[in-house]
């Protein structure tokens, strides 16, 4: 029986109409404390003479009134979901898949949502486009929370909405466009198929439109060559997997080179199968990524890389080239062409020279080896930019010939030399307008800021390669008033679309081939026809991956996730059917509008590499300006994750540097040193081009070519971004006419820069048994105990393998029940690209601690890589004395020269996290019980145990524990993105935000592991393998990273832990690590 009684507080609210009740509803406080009125002003309080009575009853008062103000709450509503969105449960990820294309990298990713907030990117392996996220795409995704963004469109300035911006706007185009006015589109390489009709569309709406491309670090050299041999624009489409042997002339391929994303198809061969791997030569000035990764590594300067090239292509092809060149460089030369004709069609040439007779030297000698690797048919799309374009634009803006400029995807005030022209052009203009993320360089000084979304924000398309395609979608609702700028054409062109239904209309008319637009979205990928053979590397043979087998593999990838999209597609429009070949016999291309190349005048065969050796010329110190794998071309200068992430080479963060060798900076008068606390300073140099001189940094680098140095661009951005990240010098001030090679001067400068270096010893200092490496030779004619043996220690006076159950402090139990978690890492396969680092830090909430704290060795990062230089001159040096040595290490510890790398420098990566010990000698110290080792392998923390004695730290023999020294989040003295409410919402919630005084870790990432074994659980089937992935091994594109279960035996990580290569990490300390590590194999034999 329900009961009429009505229950009531006051008279007041019996009444239903009272202005209390109301404010009781609305605020937890009715009204302020009237302190004012007892207390008085602030400067008739200071000069008071308050008795203490009365100090006691004005704290009596206060105290009083905020406990009745506190007896009645806010009255608060709750309105649940009507319909329980499908999409969204609380507690479980979402994932799309979308594809970043920002100009500078383009890849196929999937996005990890919680809760409608994208929180990381991962590797989308299901597509046929390029599914490899280097560090820059992982840490992409906190650039949409950064604080500085631009929030709405703005004039001169001031914000005005987007209605006055389109009346504006169209209202001006039209009177330029009938006064015959210039209207120039300035963009980024956008390589989207809907984009380019939009801007077609643009261009006949507005006769006098031309549409300009800009890419900032530039390719048009290579386009330029691309363009006269095969009459596309476009670049080489290489895959390493088909070489094994490979040379390369200053192309850093498994950096930024032409895009990057090599290092998957590079690394599958670089792992030693029946006795087999790759080999790879590389000739470079600046020790690169690439050239740490080779076998055999030659130095030499930009102009000595031009003849090499040169005497490369007389000796495959024939002719003879002018040039001289030293003894063993002459030699290397020609052992390197004699090994490229032996290898044949699996032989490959690459070149990142900026000289268009380069580039076509290196598609001549290629189509002489007939390679394999080289497929001439699918060039890549994601450079298209045009050097000399972008140079008559701005003697156009100069002479006042532009009418109006609009700008997307560029900063072309930071990023030109002659940047100062750009902008007096600029002032020209009688309508500027940039779409942009930030007030940078260029947006600040144009009359319209149009701000525009995060690419998670947007809808759009991308064509990576020829016949492969793309989709962007948007993961998130736009978090400010920005609008994209396909949006804004589409409102200049007068048409009523979104660009979202452009782009389906697009796809349905002229990419799908009759497939489902939605079906696309969802699958991740489909196959237009059935004789496409071109887009397998010249094999006739019809691509076999059907959509459901793209299904099955998401399903079986990603249990219990959303997988809400897809991105690919491999459909070729009617009229470019002709353009693919179908017969395998040869890679050159019969197409007449092949050989139809206009305005370009360039040179093929012994014309262009008799033109490469004779434009070789040295006029003192040769620069050679590159991009780091972290910073990239500085559009994400912003980004705290990417400042902190240490260069792979230097292992140095929130800094560019000149590289130099010792030599050159003895000679003039440079050096580094080490102070009282361990960091590493070094000298100012003033670096000259063409007149322009900067002030920079020494580093003195390993492996530099002498007469060489190299700067990094993407640094010295002064606009944008918080003052913490304002670091380095702009080393696109030295970029005079889009060239990478200069010739320039170098002098000593006054004072001394601090480095922030994570790794401060650049050998193995005789301790080979930190990093086991031998050769090719030796792996194939030597039996395992030779080169890596198992360590020995003396037990009851007689030498015992420490894998021995004898040899052990504790008792051991059965570890075969349930789930035993093994990490495995192959040193032959990681490149030390960072792409793991950068991953971890996204899914477990690491801080960026700044550089004064990475400069004391406090940065957090849970995984580090470590880079070691040999000491000896070669590798082949060493092979004279194989019959007592077992590789690098051992010949470190054989010939004493420990701390000084050699002037070319054998290099290893090594990635180093918590080992997870079956043993840890971290558990037994812990006072309060912390730390403790879990029956799955795990090594856990307990973060509310921790009282921060650091004894842990202490007893770990591989230095991978951090200790919050602050509390990193909501400390204005850490102005980052965890200080910060909008950056905040990139945290991963399933992985506790660390306070200060707490020692933390990496957990193996058992968020993941966990999540997976309850997702089988509550779908009652078994885990298969690869299933379980932590942050890194998800991230490693290259596939030297490998997670799973050691007990169930027919996982990959089971047979891995099996192989003769595997040794664990300073096995003779008896730790027994979960974390297994495969010997590096350098193939090192002369043909």
């Amino acid at each position: 029986m329900s009961s009429n009684k009505k229950y009531w507080k006051s008279v007041e609210e019996l009444n239903e109409n009272s202005s209390i009740v109301e404010a009781l509803k609305q605020n937890e406080f009715v009204e302020e404390i009237p302190t004012d009125e007892f207390l008085g002003d602030k400067d008739t309080l200071e000069a008071s003479s308050t008795t203490r009575r009365d100090f006691l009853k004005y704290v009596g008062f206060s105290t009083a009134a905020a406990s009745l103000a506190a007896c009645e709450g806010p009255v608060k509503k709750a309105i649940p979901y009507v319909v329980q969105p499908t999409e969204i449960i609380p507690g479980v990820a979402n994932y799309y898949a979308t594809t970043i294309a920002d100009g500078f990298d383009f890849a196929s990713v999937l996005v990890k949502t919680r809760e409608g907030r994208p929180i990381k990117i991962e590797n989308n392996t299901m597509a046929a486009t390029n599914g490899s996220a280097n560090a820059r795409v992982n840490a992409s995704v906190l650039g949409l929370y950064d604080s500085l963004r631009v929030q709405g469109p703005k004039k001169e300035g001031n914000s005005i909405s987007w209605s006055d911006f389109d009346i504006e706007t169209n209202k001006k185009l039209t009177e330029l466009n009938d006064a015959g006015k210039a209207i120039v589109l300035l963009t980024q390489t956008f390589a989207s198929p809907s984009t380019n009709n939009l801007i077609a569309e643009f261009k006949e709406k507005y006769a006098n439109a031309r549409h300009v491309i800009y890419d900032a670090i530039s390719e048009s050299a290579a386009l330029d060559a691309y363009q006269a041999k095969y009459g596309e624009r476009g670049l080489a489409d290489y895959d390493f997997s088909k070489a094994m042997t490979i040379v390369s002339v200053g192309a850093d391929f498994l950096g930024d080179w032409q895009g990057g994303g090599f290092d998957a198809g590079y690394s599958k061969n670089k792992i030693p199968v029946q006795g087999k791997m790759s080999r790879h030569i590389q000739f470079e000035a600046n020790m690169s990524l690439t050239g740490a990764n080779a076998d055999k590594r030659v130095p030499l300067t930009p102009s000595q890389q031009k003849i090499a090239l040169a005497k490369l292509y007389s000796y495959i092809v024939g002719g003879s080239v002018s040039g001289n060149l030293p003894e063993t460089i002459e030699t290397a030369i020609k052992n390197a062409a004699s090994q490229l004709k032996s290898a044949g069609s699996k032989g490959v040439v690459v070149t990142g020279i900026q000289d268009v007779n380069a580039q076509t030297v290196a598609l001549e000698i290629n189509e002489a080896l007939n390679s394999q690797a080289f497929n001439p048919n699918t060039p890549i799309k994601t450079r298209q930019g045009n050097d000399r374009a972008v140079s008559a634009l701005v003697q156009d803006m100069k002479a006042g010939n532009v009418g109006a400029i609009i700008m997307s995807g560029v900063n072309p005030v930071y990023t030109l030399s002659n940047a100062k022209e750009f902008v007096e052009g600029l002032e020209k203009t009688e309508l500027s307008i940039t779409f942009s993320m930030k007030e940078d360089e260029t947006s600040s000084l144009t009359q319209y800021i149009a701000a525009a979304p995060h690419y998670l924000e947007s809808w759009g398309d991308v064509e990576i390669k020829k016949g492969h395609y793309g989709l962007t979608q948007p993961t998130i609702r736009p978090l400010f008033d920005t609008r994209q700028f396909q949006e804004v054409l589409l409102k200049w062109n007068g048409n009523d679309l979104s660009f979202h239904d452009y782009i389906k209309d697009n796809w349905n008319s002229n990419i799908l081939g009759g497939n489902s637009f939605n079906q696309a979205l969802h699958d991740g990928g489909f196959v237009y026809g059935t004789s496409i053979g071109a887009l397998n590397g010249g094999s006739t043979q019809t691509i076999t991956t059907t959509t459901t087998e793209l299904k099955d593999k998401k399903k079986r990838t990603f249990v219990g996730g959303i997988i809400h999209d897809v991105a690919v597609g491999v459909g070729i429009k009617d009229e470019d059917k002709d353009q693919f070949v179908t017969s395998t016999s040869s890679n050159s291309i019969s197409t007449s509008k092949f050989n139809e190349v206009s305005g370009m005048s360039v040179k093929s065969g012994v014309a262009a590499a008799s033109a490469l050796a004779s434009s070789a010329k040295s006029e003192g110190l040769e620069l050679t300006l590159y991009t780091k794998v972290g910073m990239g071309d500085g559009q994400q200068a912003n980004n705290p994750w990417l400042q902190e992430f240490p260069d792979p080479i230097t292992r140095t963060s929130w800094d560019n540097y000149l590289t130099i060798s010792r030599a050159d900076a003895n000679a003039l008068g440079l050096m580094n040193k080490h102070v009282a606390n361990g960091a590493l300073n070094g000298s100012y140099a003033n670096v000259t081009v063409n007149g322009t001189t900067i002030t920079v940094p020494v580093m003195i680098q390993p492996g530099q070519a002498k007469g060489s140095v190299g700067l990094s661009f993407g640094y010295g951005k002064r606009k944008g971004l918080k003052e913490e990240m304002q670091t380095g010098v702009n080393a696109f001030a030295l970029y005079h006419g889009f060239n990478t090679i200069q010739n320039i001067t170098v002098e000593a400068a006054e004072g001394e820069h601090e480095f922030a270096s994570v790794q401060l010893h650049n050998t193995l200092m005789g301790r080979g048994d930190i990093l086991n490496e031998t050769s090719l030779e030796i792996f194939n004619t030597k039996d395992k105990k030779h080169w890596n043996a198992i360590p020995m220690v003396s037990l009851d006076h007689k030498e015992t393998p420490v894998t021995s159950p004898d040899v052990d402090l504790w008792d051991e139990f059965d570890r075969s029940i349930g789930y035993h978690f093994n990490l495995s890492i192959d040193l032959n396969a990681c490149t030390g690209c960072g792409a793991c680092v950068i991953a971890c830090h996204a899914e477990n909430n690491v801080p960026v601690v700044g550089k004064t704290e990475v400069r004391r060795s406090r940065d957090m990062h849970w995984l580090r890589i470590d880079r070691y230089y040999s000491s000896e001159e070669s590798f082949e040096g060493d092979n004279n004395k194989k019959d007592n040595i077992s590789g690098l290490g051992s010949s470190l510890s054989e010939f004493g020269e420990l701390e000084v790398a050699s002037e070319n420098p054998q290099v290893a990566f090594q990635p180093v996290m918590c080992q997870h010990c079956n043993h840890a000698p971290c558990e037994t110290v812990c006072p309060v019980a912390a730390t403790s080792h879990g029956r799955q392998g795990q090594n856990h923390m307990a973060y509310n145990r921790c009282v921060g004695t650091r004894y842990c730290a202490n007893n770990c023999p591989y230095k991978v524990r951090r200790f919050n020294w602050f509390r990193y989040n909501g400390n204005d003295e850490f102005d980052y993105h965890m200080n910060d409410d909008l950056g905040r919402m990139v945290l991963n919630p399933d992985v506790v935000v660390r306070s200060r005084g707490v020692m933390e870790k990496c957990s193996m990432c058992i968020q993941m592991t966990q999540k997976t074994i309850l997702d089988a659980k509550r779908d009652g089937r078994e885990i298969k393998d690869g299933e379980f992935q932590t942050a890194c091994s998800a991230a490693c594109s290259s596939g030297a990273m490998v997670f799973g279960d050691i007990n169930d035996k027919e996982s990959k990580v089971a047979k891995l832990l099996e192989d003769n290569r595997m040794y664990h990490l300073l096995e003779y300390v008896g730790t027994k690590p979960n974390v297994q590590y495969h010997t590096k194999v350098r193939n090192t034999t002369e043909a």
